[in-house]
């Protein structure tokens, strides 16, 4: 069976009786280059166990179980299940565990079915947790690579370098955890339904923290208060977040010990300079 040929899709949602959800963001593949691509960039091969989220009727599934030794796809549509059994009849390694993946003790599960195989994810993301389910597969920390189809948009923002406009929270986050990449892009007549938005392919290799931050809860903490209020200065929206614990007057001259102009905005620093102002705060530069 052809996953990705739209009649062959039609007739086999027919005869199971299935409807998409769009409080699941399901939109399924139908064409066959998307999921070869994604499964050909994740790394999947000999020696590899595959953690796949949202596998939808299984067409990356198939693609992911011919290059790696397993492949454990989380689905949350119970009434896929029934279809995936169907579609992924001839793929032994391949084996589809119900639960929500936001719910779900990831490394628990890589443990249990893939025991002494280099861990990778791989997942055409449902659109409605994107930021979620990127967030739990990096903070599990047991992957090589995360290589994940998501949202254009939302994959510029993973990417962003400082002092554009898709800069923001998420992109120091993800940045601070990995090395990301877009390899490329998806257009939405390549899905049914087709959405609004085109998808990107992004990849995310897993890095040590920077050395320069030395207390992360505080540095993300600074991180979400320089992001507060974006249109606002550093100084404005960091006093909104630590207003409480420290003057204007204190934050203006934490913000100066780092070389930083008091009219400065959250968008304009790095990293590093997220890590500095963190000691600043703290009274350590």
């Amino acid at each position: 069976m052809d996953l990705c040929d739209i009649q062959q899709i039609k007739a086999l949602l027919a005869r199971h009786g299935f409807r998409f959800s769009k409080s699941m963001g399901q939109n399924f593949l139908i064409q066959d280059w998307v999921p070869r691509d994604i499964a050909a960039a994740s790394g999947a091969g000999p020696g590899i166990g595959v953690l796949e989220v949202g596998p939808g009727i299984g067409p990356l599934t198939r693609e992911l179980a011919r290059r790696a030794d397993r492949v454990i796809s989380v689905e949350l549509d119970r009434s896929l299940l029934p279809i995936l059994a169907e579609t992924l009849s001839d793929c032994p390694n391949a084996a589809v565990a119900p639960g929500d993946i936001l719910k779900t003790d990831i490394p628990a599960l890589i443990q249990e079915r893939a025991p002494g195989l280099v861990p990778i994810a791989c997942a055409n993301l449902p659109y409605n947790i994107t930021t979620p389910a990127i967030t739990a597969l990096i903070e599990s920390g047991c992957f090589a690579s995360i290589t994940v189809m998501i949202q254009r948009e939302v994959a510029r923002r993973i990417c962003a370098p400082p002092s554009t406009a898709d800069y923001g929270a998420f992109s120091v986050y993800c940045q601070y955890h990995t090395a990301p990449e877009i390899l490329f892009e998806v257009p939405p007549d390549c899905f049914l339904p087709a959405p609004k938005v085109t998808s990107a392919v992004v990849r995310m290799v897993p890095r040590p923290a920077p050395e320069e931050v030395d207390d992360p809860k505080h540095f993300f903490q600074v991180v979400k208060g320089a992001f507060a209020q974006r249109r606002k200065t550093l100084l404005n929206s960091l006093a909104s977040v630590f207003g409480g614990q420290m003057s204007r007057e204190a934050l203006l001259q934490a913000i100066e010990r780092c070389g930083l102009p008091a009219d400065i905005r959250g968008e304009r620093l790095s990293i590093p300079q997220f890590a500095q102002l963190s000691k600043a705060l703290r009274g350590l530069v």
